[in-house]
């Protein structure tokens, strides 16, 4: 393969910045600049040159040898002085150098998977925590990048390679002397992966709303306050404010870390009936972003007045606190009663939500998944009908497995061989 390199680190000045080369020639690379060979893994304080002989950096250099490093091929690393010039200038070198190119975006990690370093859901881990903003998406993602969808995926494609074994031992061992009948076990064990199946699907859309962030609807009549109190939790004006009618007209959206959840707050326009079209167009958008979003915020005086449905806990509290007697149960943005209150309750809402997210947490792996326990249902009443439908649940059992690769490696019938000669003692 060719030998890339790439700066490894965030662009613009900094105290340090990491240059990463990756490939055969690596190490070639590396004793070209600093004039020094390398033997052994390490690290080593080197001066870095360019073609011509001239200074470019002092620098601490890494040393990895395939397949003990990220990529799994020979890597160097250039730690440098975080200066643009210094970096561009060290670009510049390696693109002169024979036999080595810039490398493409993601490239790193592509050779890492194509590598077995990391599987295509650990890419994906990588991929979450490079853009987690908060907490709960950092943990998110580093339970990804663990290998902890690989080794649950690889669990189930375990008992299924059992299940598979069994079957085709009686399909292809027909004449011999099988001790027992295959059919419970097999059952058994499809009935398990189905029931596992079911629950990690189940969380996959929380784990997807941690990872994008929950939108949460500001929801009620004009001049409740609704802008005010978005501006509130944002501490900065991000909407306008006034005591007209229908001043908001498009969707406002600010983003915060709430309890350590990436959440989106809609200020929507004012429900109402009107002629104005323009306002007519906001209010329609108003209530399908309203209904669609993970939790609505209505400010209102009661249940009457509610303009777009009330869903599971959805929050009602009523507005502008600060003109009121009694201000339990009630919010305002103007002089902050009730905002941390209303903050509270809307965090509790979404960390109770989030405590049921699964391990997956893209729709490629939900669809995989529902593909995968959709050939197993089949397999399972095939089954009633014993060894007259036992090819047809081999199959079914092979195009599970084969969905299930989208998540582990590729199962070939080798490792069906192993199951059953191992299993059954049947060889000749």
């Amino acid at each position: 393969m060719d030998t890339i390199f790439a700066l490894a680190s965030a662009q613009g000045k900094a105290g340090v910045a990491v240059v990463r080369i990756s490939g055969p020639q690596a190490h070639v690379v590396s004793a070209r600049l600093t004039n020094r060979e390398t033997t052994s893994r390490g690290m080593q304080v080197c001066s870095l040159r360019d073609i011509e002989g001239k200074h470019l950096d002092d620098a601490v250099v890494l040393n990895f040898f395939a397949p003990a490093s990220f990529t799994g091929e020979d890597v160097v690393e250039f730690h440098l002085h975080g200066s643009i010039a210094v970096v561009t200038a060290v670009l510049r070198t390696l693109g002169q150098l024979p036999d080595l190119r810039l490398a493409e975006p993601g490239e790193f990690t592509r050779r890492a998977m194509e590598n077995g370093k990391l599987d295509l859901s650990q890419v994906e881990g990588l991929a979450d925590l490079i853009e987690a903003e908060t907490e709960s998406q950092r943990r998110q993602a580093q339970e990804v990048l663990s290998g902890r969808l690989g080794e649950i995926a690889e669990n189930w494609r375990a008992s299924l390679i059992r299940a598979a074994s069994l079957i085709e031992a009686v399909i292809d061992f027909a004449d011999e002397d099988i001790p027992t009948d295959v059919t419970p076990e097999v059952s058994s064990l499809i009935d398990r992966v189905i029931s596992d199946l079911r629950a990690e699907t189940a969380g996959v859309q929380i784990a997807e709303r941690i990872r994008s962030g929950y939108e949460v609807a500001i929801v009620g009549a004009p001049n409740v306050g609704k802008s005010t109190l978005l501006n509130t939790l944002a501490g900065r004006d991000a909407a306008i404010t006034s005591e007209f009618a229908g001043t908001t007209r498009d969707i406002i959206e600010v983003r915060m870390d709430l309890a350590g959840l990436a959440v989106t707050f809609l200020d929507t326009a004012g429900l109402r009936e009107t002629t104005d079209e323009v306002e007519k167009i906001g209010i329609s958008l108003a209530r399908s972003r309203a209904e669609n979003a993970d939790l609505r915020v209505f400010l209102a005086e009661g249940p009457a007045e509610l303009h777009v449905p009330f869903q599971k806990d959805d929050i009602l509290v009523r507005p502008k606190a600060d003109l009121r007697q009694v201000k339990s149960g009630s919010v305002s943005g103007l002089t902050g009663e009730g905002v941390s209150d209303l903050i509270s309750r809307i965090s509790k809402v979404l960390q109770h939500r989030s405590a049921r997210a699964g391990v997956a947490t893209r729709e490629r792996h939900r669809i995989a998944m529902l593909r995968a326990e959709s050939a197993l249902e089949k397999a399972q009443a095939l089954l009633s009908d014993r060894s007259e439908q036992y090819e047809m649940v081999a199959e079914e059992l092979r195009t599970a497995i084969r969905f299930l690769e989208a998540l582990v490696g590729r199962v070939d019938v080798e490792n069906l061989l192993d199951e059953i000669f191992a299993s059954f003692c049947l060889g000749k």
